[in-house]
């Protein structure tokens, strides 16, 4: 689970709000976690040494002070599950107006974003570790937990579009602020995946790719598309949704005398490239849970 973190996905940790767990966990509308700086620091400098904070007491990490959301949509697919909203992520050291960027397993060093961030949830039935994820006032976050022939689930998380946004990456109705809710909804294309046309029953894929410039052993470098695609493919549809009041644990962290969240750390200052992935083809209907899925979490403002 990484040296920061408990050994296993554990309920009723103590409240401990200068924790530097990076365990997430992702098993319902109200018990989600999400990765965000130990202090004020934007997404982009925080990147790499982030912290796991939840809605419930649980993984040792720190507790999303009540209040923070206020719109929540979690999503339950054949392919992944997905959990989005929005809140005021001040409480979560974020600093106001701050871009947001994307939180992955893979990151600038290969150890993650955080390094040493890990993920699980209890959706297929029993808690599991998911070996990918990505994470984006608005925070978007899927957690790929099965695959078939034409998707893998590094496909669909893939973490390579960090300047799209939530609603590229994750598409979904994103017109919920205010209400929180539980859905089914159909399987989105993989992000960036746009179908071309249909050979022999075989669907053809054009694959978009982030536009990045930068310089490797000093010689410069251009890699991904000129032309940026407005929007993904398609939006799917949600159904079956149940709302529910708000996302709250109950605790009144001031009145445990507890008024700051933040606890001192060391930055770091991380850039990345961003690459094609190959053409795809293939077509098919049902998924195979993994045992290792991926997962994405991103932050937008």
């Amino acid at each position: 689970m990484g040296p920061t973190n408990p050994p296993a996905p554990t309920m009723g940790t103590s409240i401990n709000q200068t924790s530097f767990a990076r365990l997430l966990t992702v098993n319902s509308i109200d018990d989600f976690c999400l990765f965000a700086p130990p202090s004020l620091s934007n997404i982009s400098d925080s990147e790499t040494f982030e912290v796991a904070w939840c809605t419930q007491q649980r993984n040792n990490a720190r507790l999303i002070p009540d209040g923070t959301l206020t719109g929540v949509s979690f999503l339950k697919t054949d392919a992944y599950i997905q959990v989005y909203g929005y809140g005021d992520f001040t409480k979560l050291n974020i600093p106001e107006g701050d871009f947001g960027g994307e939180l992955d397993p893979h990151g600038a060093f290969g150890s993650g974003n955080p390094i040493g961030g890990n993920i699980t949830s209890n959706i297929t039935g029993s808690d599991e570790n998911f070996a990918e994820w990505m994470d984006y006032d608005q925070f978007c976050l899927r957690v790929c937990t099965s695959a078939n022939s034409t998707y893998s689930a590094a496909q669909m998380c893939w973490h390579e579009l960090d300047e799209m946004g939530c609603g590229f990456v994750m598409p979904g109705n994103y017109n919920f602020n205010g209400t929180f809710e539980t859905c089914d909804a159909d399987v989105a294309y993989p992000p960036g995946w746009y179908p071309t046309a249909t050979v022999s029953g075989t669907t053809l894929f054009s694959t978009f790719a982030q536009f990045f410039t930068g310089v490797a052993n000093g010689v410069g470098y251009t890699v991904g598309d000129t032309v940026t695609p407005s929007a993904p493919y398609m939006t799917p549809s949600s159904s079956n949704c149940v709302t529910t009041a708000t996302v709250s644990n109950g605790v009144d962290l001031a009145l445990l005398g507890i008024t700051s969240s933040s606890s001192p750390t060391a930055g770091a200052s991380v850039s990345g490239d961003a690459v094609s992935i190959p053409k795809a083809t293939g077509t098919a209907s049902t998924f195979d849970q993994v045992q290792s899925g991926f997962t994405d979490q991103n932050f937008l403002r």
